[in-house]
């Protein structure tokens, strides 16, 4: 992925169709609305009719919450960033994250929209359900409290000043968009940069 210059004003334009271009847009309300009422519900269900006791339900959360971070990592790390010869390829990695690099301060392109989001979610629900049988109902609450925190916390380093006790985070997320796109894929933690050791020099 290729950045001529990077454009603090402004918003790019993926799609001729007016319809589809606003397709891509969404604010974080939309997204919380979608995603909360599921998390409360899959947990409910699960405790309540499938009998899932309150330890191993919090256990699975918080594992779902872990794995979603290493998520966050790779696909952030070895899809939005992977570089490509093909220009077909490479167009569908700029629509996917090589727009929010080049105006990185859109704040309607800082969350996934709805419909992609829910096609997304539910592969993943599928695939997990099948590892885990109904284990999930409380791993995929946590991990999708996971991707929320990921879209609230890149949100906010891209619309808000940080508070003190977050400057860490909004130093990795700013020194990857503005110098080292090639280092600190981690925007929710810090945790799998310090790991694989893609955390940006400290100077």
């Amino acid at each position: 992925m290729h950045i001529d210059k990077i454009k603090n004003k402004g918003q790019g334009r993926l799609f001729q169709s007016e319809y589809l271009e606003m397709m891509t847009k969404t604010h974080p309300v939309v997204i919380y609305s979608l995603y909360l009422p599921i998390i409360a519900f899959l947990l409910y269900y699960g405790h309540a009719y499938k009998y899932l006791s309150i330890g191993r339900m919090l256990l699975f959360f918080f594992l779902g919450m872990l794995i979603w971070s290493l998520m966050e990592y790779v696909l952030h790390r070895f899809v939005f960033h992977f570089v490509s010869e093909k220009p077909r390829l490479s167009k569908v990695i700029y629509k996917l994250h090589g727009i929010h690099h080049e105006y990185p301060r859109d704040r309607e392109r800082l969350f996934m929209p709805p419909v992609p989001s829910i096609i997304v979610a539910s592969v993943f629900f599928s695939l997990q359900y099948l590892i885990m049988d109904w284990n999930v109902l409380a791993f995929f609450p946590g991990f999708l409290s996971g991707y929320l925190m990921y879209g609230s916390m890149h949100y906010a380093i891209h619309a808000f000043t940080p508070p003190a006790f977050l400057k860490a985070l909004w130093r990795n997320h700013h020194l990857h968009h503005y110098k080292y796109p090639e280092k600190g894929f981690g925007v929710s933690s810090v945790l799998w940069d310090h790991v694989f050791g893609t955390i940006p020099p400290k100077k």
